[in-house]
């Protein structure tokens, strides 16, 4: 079964999942936000999977440059999914999705269990 990772090529996280997945063989889909896009649709998604606060990468830099009205108002999964469609950069990475199971952030001990 491919597994579909889904970040930007230059993040640091992105590239250690890359590396782990390359270096385990595990088949993978790279989805680049940057190239490929995100709509509202792979937002819910991700939604469904992990809640929307963790989605919201709150920590980056582009989150800290949204204006204080923009991130205030981010409050509910709509709001979430409004505001990380017009700046997928904000959107916590790397998001790995195999079958029906899903992981957010790189941790290898919990990537390694996946199996």
């Amino acid at each position: 079964m491919t597994a579909t990772l889904y970040g930007i090529a230059n993040c640091d996280k992105v590239k250690a999942a890359r590396r782990f997945l390359d270096e385990r063989g595990v088949g993978y889909v790279f989805h680049d936000y940057r190239k490929a896009g995100v709509d509202a649709d792979l937002l819910r998604r991700f939604v469904d999977a992990f809640g929307w606060e963790p989605l919201v990468n709150t920590r980056g830099t582009t989150w800290r440059k949204l204006d204080a009205a923009t991130r205030d108002g981010v409050t509910d999964a709509a709001s979430a999914i409004a505001v990380l469609e017009a700046n997928p950069s904000a959107i916590k990475r790397p998001i790995l999705e195999k079958g029906d199971q899903w992981l957010i952030g790189f941790d290898a001990k919990a990537w390694e269990a996946l199996g």
